[in-house]
């Protein structure tokens, strides 16, 4: 092996090394105002896709969500779509009423790229799993 070669998989290496989980404080439940929904969005980390961050929306907000991580989409109470988009797209209808919900976000198998999968969770389950998440920092 050249010194070439040995430079590009080190190199390789590294970013996909560094590029696996989120770095940032770990879940904390966020005030809800009134006539206003949370919605969680969490992804639990995997090394499975861990390199596609397909962007997620709910409501007017986009967020591109990084294995072991979350983000809290605050919006209206009302009917809200969430969608994760890549080569193909998934959706959830989140319910009109004003609460917190949970959106476990998975990527599966795909021909070319990992397909989205969005899974409205359970509260119980879903707290269970998002305490292992931390937020992403800018």
């Amino acid at each position: 092996m050249n010194g070439r070669t040995a430079t590009m998989l080190l190199l390789a290496a590294s970013a996909l090394a560094g590029g696996c989980t989120a770095q940032g404080s770990h879940f904390e439940r966020i005030y809800t105002p009134p006539d206003k929904s949370v919605i969680y969005v969490y992804r639990p980390y995997s090394y499975a896709g861990s390199l596609i961050r397909p962007a997620v929306t709910c409501g007017d907000e986009t967020a591109q969500i990084a294995p072991g991580a979350y983000h809290a989409f605050i919006v209206p109470a009302g009917s809200v779509t969430c969608t994760a988009a890549t080569h193909t797209t998934d959706e959830v209808e989140v319910p009109p009423q004003s609460r917190i919900y949970y959106i476990k976000e998975e990527i599966g198998w795909g021909l070319l790229i990992g397909n989205p999968h969005l899974e409205p969770m359970d509260t119980d389950e879903a707290q269970t799993e998002i305490r292992k998440c931390c937020v992403e920092q800018p």
